[in-house]
Parts: structure tokens; sequence; C-alpha cells
């Protein structure tokens, strides 16, 4: 349901009584029980309507998205100005398309920042602050994030291979993006069970490319891993409980010590992996008969 469209409930439009016996009283109680039901079942979805139809309600090639507001030599007098108590602020601000590469941003504060297509490879992002930027097509090839916070950021299509993102914590949508030889040991990339006002915020990694990225020790509970292609990874002690890996490759990985408990193994690939029988929780995983293991 669109919310933007959303009809009302019928349980308001309709003024016919209740069939059957009973007073008056006990009809209108039954009717206003029911109307709060409707209303509650009405905006539970408009809200999800919402979190879901985000993109649909942007112009990512407005001026807003695309352009930036500041030169490469701007944004390097920033960063030399700021001190560890008061680190660069480009809250908000569009820096779209620039090279940014090989930059210091760290502990740098990026909150809602326009990244589209900006090149950013070989930056230090360490510790920096990502929540809910835009950055489309970026590419982070090669660049440090460790410790950054990534929460709500979009990085579809993003290049990070080679990239590394230990310790980070990640609710981003990374869907088709690129992690190749990522590093995002320890990262957190786990649902937020304390903020799903606006849906369940989750690392998204659908139809990703983490192929001989190193995942050993990180928080993958719940992350929608489905179709993503993790072959060749490192994958030690994760733990990968209620995750969606449908669909997903993770030929040649090694899962030693992995945690798949309730996770959702649907035509999921385990072909020559490493640490089988150290896997925790595989007899609980939903779908286990349509994965493929030899």
């Amino acid at each position: 349901m669109n919310a933007g469209s959303a009809r009302w409930p019928e349980c308001f439009e309709s003024r016919r009584p209740l069939a059957g016996s009973g007073g008056g009283a006990q009809r209108g109680n039954i009717l206003r029980t029911f109307a709060v039901l409707c209303t509650v079942i009405f905006l539970s979805c408009a809200v999800v309507a919402r979190a879901q139809d985000l993109m649909s309600h942007i112009d990512l090639t407005s001026p807003e998205m695309t352009e930036a507001e500041f030169t490469r030599d701007q944004v390097v007098a920033l960063l030399d100005a700021a001190t560890r108590d008061t680190p660069a602020d480009f809250t908000g601000k569009r820096l779209s398309g620039l090279d940014l590469s090989g930059l210091d941003f760290k502990g740098a504060v990026l909150r809602a920042a326009r990244l589209n297509k900006t090149n950013l490879a070989g930056a230090n992002l360490d510790g920096a602050i990502l929540d809910q930027a835009w950055m489309l097509h970026a590419n982070l090839s090669g660049a440090s994030l460790r410790a950054a916070s990534l929460f709500s950021t979009q990085m579809m299509r993003a290049t990070l291979d080679g990239a590394d993102l230990s310790d980070a914590r990640i609710t981003a949508n990374l869907t088709k993006a690129s992690l190749k030889k990522a590093k995002l040991m320890r990262a957190d990339l786990s649902a937020d069970m304390k903020n799903q006002s606006m849906g369940l915020m989750r690392g998204v990694l659908r139809s990703a490319d983490l192929e001989g990225a190193d995942l050993t020790g990180a928080n993958l509970s719940r992350v929608d891993l489905e179709f993503a292609s993790v072959k060749g990874a490192n994958l030690a002690n994760a733990n990968l409980s209620g995750a969606e890996l449908g669909g997903a490759n993770l030929s040649g990985s090694d899962l030693s010590g992995a945690n798949l408990t309730r996770a959702d193994i649907q035509d999921t690939r385990f072909l020559d992996i490493l640490g089988l029988d150290d896997i925790v929780g595989l007899d609980t995983t939903r779908h286990r008969g349509s994965a493929m293991f030899n």
C-alpha cells in the first residue's frame, strides 16, 4: 500500500449497524474497538510504505544529488582547520562528483552529506560519521573506514574493494555494491532493534560482491545477503543468525564457528566450504533442503 494513496479503512466508511441482537451500547463498544484496530493497521502500513518508498520520492538527477557546493581545495582547507575537539563538519553538504581521493577525513562529520559518485579512493574515514549520507556509486576502493558509523547510509552500487571497515557500525544499503577483498572484521551490520519506526534497519547487501572479503567475527545477524557473492570469504566466528542468504554463493568460504541459527539458506551454495562441521545452528536453518553442499 502506498502511503500517499492509502485508502481510509472501510471500518470508518460503513455506517451499517452490526447484525444480530444486543444493545446499542454493546454494538458501539465493538465498533469503537474495531475502529481503533483499523487505525493502528492503517498507520502501521503507512509507515512501512514510506520506508520502502524512500527512493521513489527523491530525484536522483537533481542538482541536490549530483552537484557539489565545494571544490577539492575548499574541502582540504576545512579538513586542515579541524582539530580533535572540533572535527570537520560537512553535515548535509553537497560533495557529489568531487575527487576527494586520499584525503584525511578521520573523525569528520558527514551526516546526511551528498557524496554520490564521489571519488574517496584511499581516503581515511576512520571514526567518521556517515549516518544517512548518500553515497550512490561512490568509489571507496582502498579507503579506511575503521570504526566509522554508517547508519541508514545509501551506498547502492558503491565500490569498496579492499576497503577497511573493521569495527564499523553499518546499517547501510549496499545493494549491488562491490566489496571484493574488503576487511570487515568485527564489523556490526546486524539489525538495529531499537530503531524500527521506518522499518527494519540493518545491513542490506543484496546481490553485493564480497568475494574474498574478511568478515571474521562480524555481526551479520538478520542481515540481507540474498543473491550475494561471498565466495572465498572468511566468515569464521561470524554471527549469521536469522540472516537472509537465499540464492547467495558462499562456495569456498571459511565458516568455522559461524552461527547460522535460523538463517534462511534457500538455494544457497555451500560448495567446498571450510569448517562445515563447526557451523553453529546449521540444523535450525530454514529451507535447508534446497541448499547445496558437497
